[in-house]
């Protein structure tokens, strides 16, 4: 039942019912705001009593959207005691919209940490815990610092899951009424959970929020999941929807083993494309055909592989395969310290303990020439939309969440709202410009960062990889241009470099996403000479993250600019077959520097639109086989997060 204030708002707006939501937002967050003034001339005792018998009311049983205009009154007036912040009212918006179940779309520099604050009070007031959940441990961390005198004020306790904490540390952040924690540390304690349950015959149902805790229940970390806050949200439920949370076994590691990787890596250079094998770049998969069958018959192997049945001697050299041409050092995977460390190709950040499954790991090590670690079997798997999805109440927020607005509601059941920004954005796009070569763009990016540092303007230069941003890195360097490169191998030190990004005739490199989560802020005179100017060096395979890079730009009022430059050689396109790119590269016709029309946006458009399509239909065709699996498991009285397992 809708009451008279949805109905006004909904004729207010003409029918709409995304403005009548934001209507109806900015009419309660004006209310809040006047009340929270009013709290001003309380002491601090008082405050926290006004907290205590709020946690009260909540508990036994009252509804919190009763709660919500009082309990958002306290936060505001507590950030202002304890942080010098005070909300505005957009950021009071998006915190009715996030206690609504939603997805708020909020731009960059708009305080999303802040408007947090406001439903994981709120949720947490029942006592049945709150998590919130960013996309790395050193947001986590900094979030649970920053914020935590708020929720202390208020009498909220407040914990934080790391990758270094050990269970008993877990647990006791667990039991705080909020914890801050990444997503991949939150699923894997989930999994192991049930790994332990497992372990007992134990059949709690983890549809239950809360209950009575026995003693066989004790060394479980995890009470329930009641709230789940996610930021950067399309990064979470999105990007990494594609790529299931897994616990490996590991398998056990022969000599014969060892020595069919490494056959299967030398083997690879005597087959011929086409003929013995065919190469998908579009599925990023390699299979062997009937003759290059036949031929792997003939091919002299070492005796230790006579223990191998022909099928999976196959497989793995359809694996070296993949992991000679799908997969690239410095833009797909990184070696460090003889390991290969997964690159997460949507955000640039080091994936640490991620391992790719079915032997491809073993073959990337093969290839780099490493040692080659064991093979791992699933213990326990769950996908990142299972897994959020069993929240009684989920909500998030995000930069760019509008153009997946279907997605979520379809995923996850959550509508998308966008929220006014605080000033007028007055950030401004430069015509896009396209090359021929990659090399040509190189100069041209370099020629334009020296131009703008004569202008006086802050620069940051987006990179799709570790590879690219250390190329261009050195291109600048021998122009005598010193500029740091973000490529998200260390977050304590990313943060602090994109911080400084903002001074004057600075030039910054970062790859796609290294950063999120900090603000830039600009000197007086990086803000006279017309703020922050991003250049992105390609599209990425997702209007989003572009979307994230130029919202860098122009934060909160502040002037700014953004300007892509764009190669016929560029990595979005090498999923395109190699003879038709050589056919497109035929029909440009550069100028002397290289430069084509820049009509040829259309063209990287709709092979971005393609790459989106392809990666919904993944994550849709994951999702729809894990509930299948899941659906048989259930009705056969499994466990579904183990027995999914292989």
């Amino acid at each position: 039942m809708f009451g008279f204030s949805h109905v006004f708002h909904w004729v207010k707006s003409g029918g709409s019912p995304l403005r009548a939501r934001v209507s109806r937002w900015r009419n309660q967050a004006r209310r809040i705001v006047a009340g929270s003034d009013k709290l001003q001339s309380i002491s601090d005792e008082e405050l926290l009593l006004k907290s205590r018998e709020l946690q009260w009311r909540a508990k036994t049983g009252a509804p919190l959207k009763w709660l919500m205009p009082e309990a958002y009154m306290l936060v505001r007036e507590a950030a202002r005691r304890t942080l010098g912040i005070v909300h505005y009212p957009v950021q009071v918006m998006g915190g009715i919209g996030l206690f609504e179940g939603g997805l708020i779309e909020m731009q960059t520099g708009e305080g999303k940490t802040l408007t947090a604050l406001l439903p994981a009070y709120l949720r947490a007031l029942p006592g049945y815990g709150c998590h919130v959940v960013t996309v790395n441990d050193y947001l986590a961390h900094r979030d649970a610092e920053e914020m935590g005198p708020v929720y202390n004020a208020l009498g909220l306790t407040v914990g934080c899951i790391q990758t270094t904490s050990v269970p008993f540390e877990r647990k006791g952040a667990y039991d705080k009424d909020i914890t801050y924690g990444t997503a991949k540390e939150i699923g894997f304690d989930f999994l192991r959970d049930r790994l332990k349950l497992g372990a007992r015959g134990g059949q709690k149902d983890y549809g239950e929020l809360f209950g009575v805790e026995t003693a066989e229940q004790e060394a479980l970390v995890q009470r329930g999941h009641y709230f789940a806050l996610i930021d950067e949200a399309d990064s979470i439920l999105i990007d990494e929807a594609r790529t299931p949370l897994i616990i490996g076994v590991a398998m056990d590691q022969t000599p014969a083993t060892l020595a069919l990787y490494n056959w299967a890596e030398q083997v690879t250079k005597l087959l011929e494309a086409n003929k013995d094998y065919i190469y998908e770049p579009k599925y990023r998969t390699a299979y062997l055909t009937d003759f290059g069958c036949r031929r792997l018959l003939m091919v002299e192997k070492p005796s230790l592989l006579d223990t191998f049945d022909t099928e999976r001697i196959n497989k793995h050299v359809e694996q070296a395969l993949t992991a000679r041409f799908g997969f690239q050092l410095n833009r797909d995977y990184i070696v460090n310290e003889e390991k290969i460390v997964i690159v997460d190709e949507s955000t640039g950040r080091m994936m640490d303990g991620r391992t790719w499954q079915d032997g491809l790991h073993q073959a990337m090590e093969a290839k780099e020439g490493i040692p080659i670690t064991e093979m791992t079997g699933q213990a326990a798997k769950v996908t990142v939309q299972t897994f959020f999805r069993q929240y009684a109440y989920l909500s998030g927020m995000t930069g760019t969440a509008m153009q997946s607005r279907r997605e979520f509601r379809k995923a996850y059941n959550i509508r998308v709202a966008p929220i006014p920004t605080h000033r007028k954005c007055l950030r401004q796009g430069k015509p896009p410009r396209i090359f021929r070569t990659l090399d040509q763009k190189q100069q041209a990016v370099a020629d334009e960062v020296e131009r703008l540092i004569q202008k006086n303007c802050a620069v940051l230069v987006g990179t799709p990889s570790v590879a690219a941003s250390e190329t261009l890195g050195a291109l600048l360097k021998k122009r005598g241009i010193n500029a740091p490169i973000i490529n998200a191998k260390y977050h304590e030190q990313e943060a602090a470099i994109v911080v400084e990004a903002g001074q004057e005739a600075r030039v910054t490199i970062a790859t796609n996403m290294a950063g999120r989560g900090t603000d830039i802020k600009l000197t007086d005179a990086a803000r006279a000479a017309g703020g922050l100017h991003v250049i992105a060096t390609e599209m990425h395979t997702s209007i989003r993250i572009d979307r994230q890079l130029v919202g860098r730009a122009a934060r909160q009022g502040d002037p700014g600019s953004y300007q892509f430059f764009l190669s016929l050689e560029d990595e979005l396109l090498r999923v395109l077959e190699p003879e038709y790119r050589e056919k497109m590269q035929q029909r440009a016709h550069p100028n002397q520097q290289g430069e084509i029309s820049r009509s040829w946006i259309r063209f990287f458009r709709k092979v971005q639109r393609r790459l989106e399509k392809e990666h919904y239909k993944q994550r849709r065709d994951l999702c729809r086989q894990e509930h299948h699996q899941m659906q048989q498991h259930l009705l056969m009285g499994l466990d579904p997060y183990l027995e999914l397992t292989e």
